[in-house]
């Protein structure tokens, strides 16, 4: 009897019970369940889909204060800020010595701040009416939100907050796991973080999204996640599998800028709207479905550029730094070699000294 069943209680079948069911019976239940869910997917994608235009033209007014506080979004990323300022509070008190460097909290605050803007700010009401302002909202995802995070170093810091246990059960296996070693590589980092820009792009599941709102935000999750990998080994400071140089890191980075630019020329110099939801799209207001779709090419093409110049020369600030550091720590310590030969070139003299003394004697 399975423990807590009651006698002459049903029980589920097992695993081999399952597995040695009449084929009758699984097709039967296959069969209601693809029934099942064509009944229930009309039903499904008008819940999910976001719906008319709004009435009244996109304004500053209304993208910086018209947010919408969408429980399943903001909830999550309050609860990640509550739990980094708690997290860190713990580390500070255990070890007041090295604190966490307050630049990281402000760091993680701000990428959840971004991720908050792209998704609950007046730019998510019109991210499925206007292709420039859905591109704004990726920018921010990709190439704000993501490297903030990873300047954050999040896994650094749930390293020190575990307990032993937990960190060699649970978080260096996933570190060291195959599948992390392998997707954070930083040549496979970079061709998922492009594969996903150009594959979202020109294939049917952009359109989707703007139909679907989990495919929508299946999207976002894509975006994020792919970003997050590519800029982990340009200006992540969490423990890798892979380390690059800082001259890497700048022609790692640097690379990604040229195909973000085509994929913008590309979208930019289309001649017809790539996406039917914008072309179809009924609203009063507002340019053509071609003209917003130039429009978003634009976008991409340079606030893209802008924002990776920018990181490159974050980049390349912090191998400055890292060569001051270099070189005073050389100097440190060829100055304690120095005093090193001083210190044994004094113990030399005076030894030299009290055998000459004793040799007198």
């Amino acid at each position: 009897m399975i423990p807590g069943a009651q006698s002459g209680s049903a029980t589920r079948p097992t695993f081999r019970d399952r597995a040695t069911m009449p084929p009758m019976v699984l097709r039967r239940a296959l069969a209601a369940g693809l029934a099942w869910l064509v009944w229930l997917g009309p039903f499904t994608v008008r819940v999910l889909a976001h719906g008319p235009a709004p009435a009244d033209p996109p304004s500053v007014a209304n993208l910086l204060f018209g947010w919408s506080f969408e429980p399943a979004i903001i909830l999550p990323l309050v609860a990640a800020a509550v739990v980094w300022v708690a997290w860190v509070r713990r580390v500070n008190a255990a070890h007041p010595s090295t604190p966490v460097p307050r630049r990281r909290t402000a760091f993680f605050l701000a990428g959840l701040a971004a991720i908050a803007v792209a998704l609950q700010s007046g730019i998510e009401r019109y991210d499925t009416s206007l292709f420039s302002i859905h591109m704004v909202q990726h920018l921010l995802l990709t190439l704000v939100a993501a490297p903030l995070l990873a300047l954050s170093a999040p896994v650094t810091l749930a390293l020190r907050v575990a307990t032993p246990r937990v960190r060699q059960r649970v978080i260096l296996p996933i570190l060291h796991s195959r599948v992390l070693r392998a997707i954070s590589h930083p040549v496979v980092a970079w061709l998922l973080f492009a594969g996903v820009m150009w594959g979202t792009h020109f294939s049917p599941l952009f359109d989707l999204s703007l139909e679907n709102r989990f495919v929508h935000d299946l999207e976002h999750a894509l975006y994020l996640g792919t970003a997050l990998l590519f800029w982990w080994p340009a200006v992540g400071l969490d423990p890798s599998p892979w380390r690059l140089p800082h001259p890497a890191r700048v022609l790692y980075v640097f690379l990604q800028m040229p195909q973000n630019t085509f994929l913008a020329v590309v979208i930019l110099n289309a001649t017809a709207p790539l996406y039917p939801h914008y072309a179809t799209l009924v609203r009063s207001w507002g340019p053509s479905a071609l003209v917003d779709q130039q429009a978003a090419g634009a976008v991409m093409w340079l606030g893209g550029d802008l924002l990776f110049i920018g990181a490159i020369g974050a980049i390349l600030a912090g191998w400055m730094r890292f060569e001051e550091r270099g070189t005073r720590g050389a100097d440190r310590r060829e100055e304690a070699e120095r005093a090193a030969i001083r210190e044994r070139e004094t113990r030399l003299a005076e030894r030299l000294a009290r055998e000459r003394d004793e040799a007198r004697g």
